[in-house]
């Protein structure tokens, strides 16, 4: 399939490009190749390949979904700077009660 004048300056409206006039028949040719390379790869007999979804393939990663403890109260709040030994205690930032 050949891509004339035309037709490019239509595709480049409907995709909001603006190539300037000096880039625009180098663009076209550009476009006319790739359209060239689909015709060519329509060609090709695929009658008995299955369809692929993905080139790569992907092992379920599921797991069981159980509850650990990974770390210790203390191992956690020793880092924060102001504990009660069970919770963090941070500064009041709402007025009222």
């Amino acid at each position: 399939m050949s891509l004339d004048r035309k037709d490019f300056l239509h595709l480049c409206r409907l995709s909001r490009l603006e190539p300037d006039a000096s880039q625009q028949e180098e663009m076209a040719q550009q476009c006319s190749r790739i359209l060239a390379y689909m015709d060519k790869l329509a060609e090709v007999d695929t009658s008995g390949v299955e369809p692929l979804y993905s080139p790569v393939i992907h092992e379920c990663a599921f797991r069981d979904d159980v509850a650990e403890r990974r770390c210790e109260r203390s191992a956690i709040l020793a880092d924060a700077p102001n504990t009660d030994g069970s919770f963090f205690i941070v500064p009041r930032i709402v007025e009222g009660k």
